[in-house]
């Protein structure tokens, strides 16, 4: 009923810097917080950092001072930039969202917490 397609991951230089798009498409209400997570190979899957409907934002402390998580409400996208890329951003970029959203009988509200297929950010040193 709901996905999320991440896009803007790729090849970059240490020190340089992109921004990662998450758009979440299907019969949505609403969409509650929003987030961004990385896994590098062979780690965890780690949170980077949320965003709330209302805009409030909290980063993990390796990404604090170089990203920043924004969303368009009204056309159920979410962003993160990342500036002074490292080595060590190198990872598999998901977003994930917390969605309310139409069955398809068009009147049955749901709510659910989905995840985007990820996007790969490699960062050369």
């Amino acid at each position: 009923q709901v996905q999320l397609v991440e896009s803007g991951g790729g090849l970059v230089q240490a020190g340089g810097s992109l921004t990662l798009s998450c758009a979440a498409s299907g019969r949505i209400v609403s969409i509650y917080d929003m987030g961004w997570h990385r896994q590098a190979p062979g780690m965890q899957r780690e949170l980077v950092a949320t965003i709330t409907k209302g805009r409030s934002s909290n980063y993990a402390d390796s990404v604090k001072g170089r990203a920043a998580i924004s969303r368009d409400n009204a056309k159920n996208v979410g962003y993160l930039q990342m500036n002074r890329l490292k080595p060590e951003d190198t990872a598999v970029y998901y977003c994930n969202a917390d969605v309310l959203y139409l069955l398809g009988d068009m009147k049955t509200l749901r709510q659910y917490n989905y995840w985007g297929q990820g996007t790969q950010v490699t960062v050369s040193s």
